[in-house]
Order: C-alpha cells, then sequence, then structure tokens
C-alpha cells in the first residue's frame, strides 16, 4: 500500500459540514443502524456533532482522517449507548414491578415490531404502577400450602371408612374417582400428577350439634342486634372486628381438636387414622386437596397467570429511547461519548502507519494515544452516567425523601413554640 501524503499547508477540512444543516439522503444511508434515521433532529444533531467533531480534533487547522459518514456512526452509537446504559438502569427500577407482564418482539434494531401490542407505546419512558409483584407471587406459593389462597385451585373428595382399617391410599382413590366421575371438578386433572392433602375432616349428624355446632350457638354468640340468650342486664364490651375474627379462628380451632375423638397422619399421600374405626365410628371422611402441577412453565387453562409474559431484564419491552425524549443533560453527554469514539476511529486510521516519510525526515503518528485516550473516555463517561443512575433509582429517592423529612423535623423541633395566652 502506497504511504499516504500529508498536507499539512491545509488551514480547512474539505469534508467539513456546514453546523445544523441536514445530511443528504446519501449520507443518511451511511448510517450503520436503521435508527433514529428518520428523526430529523437526530440527523440535526448527527450535523451538528461532525462540525464540533471537526474543531475538537484540529479539523479547522489540519486534515483529520475522518469522513462524515464516521463522525455519524459515532453520533449514533452514542444515543444508542446512552438508550443502553438508561433502559438498564431503569429494568433495575422496575423488574419486581413487571414480572409476569406482557412482552413484545423485537426486530434487529430493538425495536417493536410494527403489529405488537406494545409497538409505539414507549414502556421505558413509564413510570409502572407499584405492586408487590414478586413477593406476592411467591405469597401464593405459601398461601396455597397453608391454606389461605393462593391462586392453586382447592379440591375436595370423601371415602368410604371401613371397620378396623387404619390406611387409606388417597392418591389412589382420588386418582380412580378423577378418571371416572365427570361430576367432579377435578375430573381428568390428576393423571399422573401428585395429590397434596390439606385437611382432613367428617361430619357428624345435626342432632349431634351442640353448644359448639352451628345450631347450639345460634342467637347465643355474635348475636348483633337483641341480647337473645342474655338477661337484660347483661353488659357488653365492643371490640374491634379483627379481634372478633381472631377469636372466631380461635374458636373453629378449638372445634376440630374438643369435638373429635380422632386424629391422623400422611406419608406420602396415605393416610392413617387414630385410633382404628369402629361400628360407631364415622362412615365419610373428606378431605381437602390441591393437584401438584409439574409443568410450571404452563399457563393455568382457566385464568392467566402471566407465565408467557416478563421473566427477566431480556424480556422488558423496552425499545431505544426517542431521541426527542432526551434532554441536554442526555445530548451532552451524548456529544462526548461520540468525540471519544470518533478519536478511538481517528486513532485506529492513523495507527495503519506508525510513520509517514516526507521529504528529508518522517513523521510520527499519534495513533496509538488517540486509541487509548479514546477508550478510557469512553469508559469514563460511561462510569459517570452509572453512578449517576444509582444514585437516582427509586429505592434510593425514597432514601433521599426520608432522610429530607428527618432533617426537616430535626430543625423544626429546635424552633421555640408560640405561647398563646387567654
Amino acid at each position: 500500500m502506497a504511504a499516504p501524503t500529508l498536507t499539512p499547508s491545509a488551514t480547512t477540512s474539505a469534508i467539513t459540514l456546514t453546523s445544523g444543516s441536514t445530511p443528504a439522503i446519501a449520507e443518511v444511508a451511511s448510517f450503520p443502524f436503521d435508527v433514529y434515521t428518520s428523526d430529523r433532529y437526530f440527523l440535526s444533531g448527527a450535523s451538528d456533532q461532525v462540525a464540533y467533531t471537526y474543531k475538537k480534533l484540529g479539523g479547522d487547522v489540519l486534515d483529520i482522517e475522518l469522513s462524515s459518514s464516521q463522525v455519524f456512526a459515532a453520533y449514533q452509537e452514542s444515543v444508542l449507548e446512552y438508550s443502553y446504559l438508561l433502559n438498564i438502569h431503569q429494568a433495575k427500577n422496575s423488574i419486581g414491578d413487571l414480572l409476569g407482564a406482557k412482552t413484545g418482539s423485537f426486530n434487529e434494531d430493538g425495536q417493536l415490531q410494527s403489529g405488537d401490542d406494545l409497538s409505539g407505546s414507549n414502556v421505558a419512558l413509564k413510570f409502572p404502577k407499584f405492586k408487590f409483584e414478586y413477593a406476592r407471587r411467591v405469597a401464593h406459593g405459601y398461601a396455597t400450602e397453608a391454606g389461605f389462597g393462593g391462586v392453586t385451585p382447592i379440591y375436595s373428595a370423601s371415602f368410604t371408612t371401613s371397620v378396623d382399617k387404619q390406611d387409606y391410599d388417597l392418591q389412589s382413590i382420588i386418582s380412580s374417582s378423577a378418571n371416572t366421575d365427570s361430576g367432579k371438578l377435578y375430573y381428568n386433572k390428576v393423571g399422573s400428577s401428585r395429590v397434596n392433602i390439606t385437611k382432613v375432616f367428617y361430619k357428624t349428624p345435626q342432632a349431634m350439634w351442640r353448644f359448639y355446632g352451628y345450631y347450639g350457638g345460634l342467637n347465643t354468640v355474635g348475636n348483633m342486634s337483641s341480647y337473645g340468650q342474655y338477661a337484660d342486664d347483661s353488659q357488653f364490651q365492643l371490640v374491634p372486628t379483627w379481634q372478633n375474627k381472631a377469636q372466631a379462628m380461635a374458636f373453629e380451632d378449638a372445634i376440630y381438636t374438643r369435638n373429635s375423638h380422632y386424629s391422623y397422619e400422611i406419608k406420602n399421600d396415605r393416610l392413617r387414622i387414630f385410633p382404628e374405626n369402629v361400628f360407631t365410628g364415622p362412615t365419610t371422611m373428606w378431605v381437602e386437596f390441591f393437584i401438584d402441577d409439574n409443568t410450571p412453565w404452563k399457563e393455568d387453562g382457566e385464568t392467566d397467570y402471566g407465565v408467557g409474559g416478563i421473566n427477566n431484564m431480556n424480556a422488558l419491552p423496552f425499545e431505544n429511547t426517542p431521541y426527542q425524549k432526551i434532554n441536554s443533560i442526555g445530548k451532552q453527554w451524548i456529544r462526548r461519548f461520540a468525540l471519544a469514539v470518533c478519536k478511538e476511529m481517528l486513532g485506529n486510521i492513523r495507527s495503519k502507519f506508525a510513520t509517514i516519510p516526507i521529504p528529508g525526515d518522517s513523521v510520527t503518528l499519534d495513533g496509538p494515544a488517540l486509541v487509548s485516550q479514546g477508550q478510557t473516555e469512553q469508559e469514563k463517561l460511561r462510569e459517570e452516567l452509572k453512578t449517576i443512575f444509582d444514585e437516582l433509582t427509586y429505592v434510593k429517592v425514597a432514601q433521599g425523601g426520608a432522610e429530607l423529612s428527618d432533617a426537616i423535623n430535626s430543625v423544626e423541633s429546635k424552633i421555640p413554640m408560640l405561647i398563646f395566652t387567654g
């Protein structure tokens, strides 16, 4: 390859673009990615960057080995880098509230594909509703096991006891019923799945229900309208609703232990009743249970719990940040980063030749130094932006608000209070 000829006598770069001008159609096609190229503000910003870059690198004094298309590429890379760091910041802020939400499909430029439900919505620019989504999903599993709800259906089944028989295979009993009885809610839902028993109970005849049953306590416990069976001189204390509920729960637990002479244990879905059933014992036992779903990746057949939605940062419907939504703070960072990228480009170009011969001497080029300088500045700018973003997470903002509130309270506590008379 022939050595290039330097022209240090040149006073102005021949490829300098006028500041503020719009690139021609042919120049627009030189952008590496088809992102922002239809935004006239982005194109004007890229044109400004050419003039800015050539002045910063001395292009108005000596020629520099950069074309306008290379500066365009550097500017586009800078906007995309800013969008990348901003989206990561927002992902940290909102991933917990967006788990299970709808996601989208992206093209090669990271934009939501046309026709997608979320296309054009700019989700990354919206403040998500605060929800305990992750905690709620974890709690659903505990709630199911504890019998306090959750999102897992709870079913009820019964079986007939036999005299002098203690052990009953509930898995077999329920599976058989699920395969044959179409009237059951769990019909065809067990298969090879495991059933998990949450409660075992039996029902006594109404004639046996006394005070601790339903009918015996009617008009006595929880009577809100009249004294009922109390005397006219009875005294009543008002208690909060939560206390009534706590008392009811304790009362319910007492029923289970006081009214039954039987107990049980379950091992591997095999129920053992203590003591052995006799002729006078309950003839029918009831169980409540839920069915293990060994395929947690599929949606529930009746309710969409968002299994196919957002599960990590990669599935967040975040497009490249719209150029017009980047304020002056962001645009100044973009200019500085684009300049650093141009330094690296220019350094790589000049590094192809360590020295250039001139009449009677040679000129040493500063390629490696420019590469190192450009890369260092880029890394410094990335860390600067990351540090700012880390200080502006929703958690840090909330902590700052709490500290400000404490400081205000501390100051106000030292202000003497006015004394009023009269």
